[in-house]
């Protein structure tokens, strides 16, 4: 790869620092962004980059790495939260060039275990389009292949609630061992694109937990930060440049309290710093500019998808007090579509 030997060697002093707490925090260094994902795959097999659902400039960010050259050099996988695994095989053939019609494809990220519409932003079917022009250019033995990290679930069986929490309870031991047997088991490298949620080490069960826990590699997670004002914390970061990415480990951003920025409940969710969960944070400006990728109007005037949508939101209730979805999702479609 062919990286800015100066940016390398700051990067890597950082990466070398990871298992150095200093006495006193200091503040966080922002870094160039790509670079210093590229230069975690030289020790990581695998780097896990948050993904805050629909945000435009964590889209924009993704797209700028997987069209950056050096990525498939260091990595031979990308694994996705948003794309069903029973449609595997029609990604790869997908991946590969092949020709897949536009009601297939829609499939994978449409029938996912997630009942609502937040994969059917195009935003999604924008990165695999991505990632397939990526491969067009490159030799067959080092195209990028797309996991499909969601469990395989078939929606022509589920029936009830029961049936969808069946398949639900696997969105984190699903993707841990697609992971072991297809990228740790063959040495591979893989980026892992996945809601920040599935990396917090503070709970046993989430995907970076069931990986760690299972096998020697120490996955290097990348918070995405889009809705915290990181200026509270550190004064300067409104002087960076979006985007950014800065280390948390012995800084002053790490050292804060993770229920600072994620309410969970219970002891030990009050004593766990941020640097214990996430290894990075990746800067993209501050909340107050993040922007949401709208749903396309032409599904909101499609009856059919309509319907399905509606169906499966049913299936699970919202919490007591709780807006309910199906009413948010065609209040939402009765404003975007006049």
């Amino acid at each position: 790869m062919v990286i800015r030997p100066a940016g390398t060697l700051f990067v890597l002093s950082i990466f070398a620092s990871l298992g150095a707490q200093p006495a006193r925090p200091v503040p966080a260094v922002p870094v160039e962004p790509i670079s210093a994902i590229l230069d975690a795959f030289r020790t990581h097999q695998l780097v896990a980059i948050g993904d805050p659902h629909g945000n435009e400039q964590a889209q924009a960010f993704r797209l700028s790495l997987v069209r950056e050259p050096r990525l498939a050099l260091a990595i031979n996988d990308i694994v996705v939260e948003f794309g069903n695994a029973r449609y595997q095989d029609l990604m790869d053939r997908f991946m590969r060039g092949e020709a897949v019609s536009e009601d297939a494809l829609r499939d994978i990220w449409q029938n996912t275990t997630v009942p609502g519409a937040g994969w059917d932003r195009p935003i999604y079917e924008e990165f695999f389009r991505a990632v397939r022009a990526v491969n067009a250019s490159l030799p067959q033995g080092r195209q990028l292949r797309v996991l499909l990290g969601d469990p395989p679930i078939d929606w022509e069986g589920v029936r009830n609630t029961d049936d969808l929490m069946k398949w639900m309870r696997d969105r984190d031991t699903f993707p841990a061992a697609l992971i072991q047997r297809e990228v740790l088991a063959k040495q591979r490298r893989a980026l892992i694109i996945y809601g920040d949620g599935h990396f917090l080490r503070i709970d046993i069960a989430t995907l970076v937990s069931l990986l760690e826990r299972d096998t020697p590699n120490k996955v290097f997670t990348v918070w995405t930060n889009t809705d915290t004002d990181l200026t509270a914390l550190q004064s300067d970061v409104a002087t960076w440049r979006a985007p950014t990415l800065a280390i948390t480990r012995g800084t002053t951003l790490g050292a804060t309290a993770l229920t600072s920025f994620i309410p969970i409940p219970g002891d030990a969710a009050r004593s766990a710093r941020v640097e214990d969960q996430y290894d990075a944070v990746l800067y993209l400006g501050s909340p107050s500019s993040m922007t949401t990728a709208a749903l396309s109007p032409t599904r909101c005037v499609d009856t059919a998808y309509m319907e399905m949508r509606t169906r499966r939101m049913r299936l699970l209730p919202p919490p007591p007090g709780a807006p309910d979805p199906v009413e948010q999702l065609r209040r939402y479609c009765a404003r975007i579509s006049k």
